[in-house]
């Protein structure tokens, strides 16, 4: 073999490097431009690759933590309108046996009472869209409100045996170790309302009912269950404020993860992204430079050929 031979199976193999060198390179900034992203896996960053990791999981920590206090923002919503129903059934229930007293009358009072025995139970029975029971607490698979009607309150030894809720109400994790308490306890809320309406059923039970003319012992007693519905209005109003300071809470916290959230983002994206500019650039480059090395090593075969021919 003669020498120019050598000389040009060794450029040969030198350009063939060069070539696959240039095909890299265009390959890496193709990804580049078509994903924005400096590389693909983490080994593409080098001694970054640690600190855009912990980066990415710091930002996924603070969007699943917003996901969670969204749910719990909806959560202390409803529950915002529906104890304040609660609130004005108490409220009713006041007016209503005031009334009765007033006029001496309490024919009807029973009939009042069973509707809005009616109203209480749909509260302290509601379901969220996953069917669970919103003052369940931790056990909210089932009714926290056991009895369907007023008269079932008549046979129970204790209102306390009308509710088999949790004892426990759900919380929310909101940043790392902190949590607030959301969820609300049916019996936290329900007992004084029960109360009343089983007070109510218990004396009509036993003395006979409420006449239109009534005795002055179905009017003394009637007079002291006025004072036990206006503390049970405001023992929910104070629960219906405490669910007010906690949708403050809420928004607070999901304001200061939606702050990390894209603070986060930011170190993410200056860590990952590429400048497309230069990117894009880089890219015509490298498609010149393989166009080049693939040319000058088809010249090159060419004449390692001839040279072979006329060896």
């Amino acid at each position: 073999m003669s020498i120019d031979r050598v000389a040009t199976n060794s450029q040969s193999q030198f350009l063939i490097q060069e070539m696959m060198q240039a095909q890299s390179s265009l390959n890496t900034t193709d990804q580049q431009v078509s994903t924005g992203m400096i590389a693909n896996t983490y080994g593409g960053y080098g001694d970054k690759a640690a600190l855009l990791e912990a980066a990415r999981s710091a930002q996924n920590r603070a969007n699943s933590y917003q996901s969670a206090t969204t749910l719990a923002l909806t959560q202390s919503d409803l529950q915002n309108t529906q104890l304040t129903q609660l609130s004005s059934i108490a409220q009713q229930l006041q007016q209503d046996i005031s009334e009765a007293v007033a006029n001496n009358d309490g024919s009807s009072l029973m009939t009042q009472a069973g509707g809005l025995y009616q109203q209480a139970e749909q509260i302290l029975n509601s379901q969220d869209a996953n069917g669970n029971y919103i003052y369940g607490g931790d056990k909210n698979n089932a009714p926290p409100l056991t009895t369907n009607s007023l008269s079932d309150l008549g046979t129970l030894g204790s209102v306390s045996q009308a509710f088999a809720n949790g004892s426990k109400a759900t919380s929310v994790r909101v940043a790392d170790g902190e949590t607030v308490q959301v969820g609300v306890l049916a019996s936290n809320v329900g007992t004084g309302i029960m109360q009343v309406l089983k007070d109510l059923v218990d004396y009509t039970n036993a003395n006979g009912g409420l006449t239109t003319n009534m005795t002055s012992a179905q009017s003394n007693f009637l007079s002291g269950e006025i004072g036990s519905a206006s503390t049970a209005a405001q023992g929910v109003n104070a629960a219906t404020a405490a669910n007010g300071n906690v949708y403050d809470q809420l928004q607070s916290a999901s304001d200061q993860q939606q702050s990390m959230s894209t603070l986060y983002q930011g170190f993410v994206s200056n860590l990952q992204d590429v400048d497309m500019s230069t990117a894009i650039t880089q890219l015509n480059q490298n498609q010149v430079a393989l166009q080049a090395s693939e040319e000058v090593t088809s010249q090159l075969n060419k004449t390692s050929l001839l040279n072979y021919l006329t060896g």
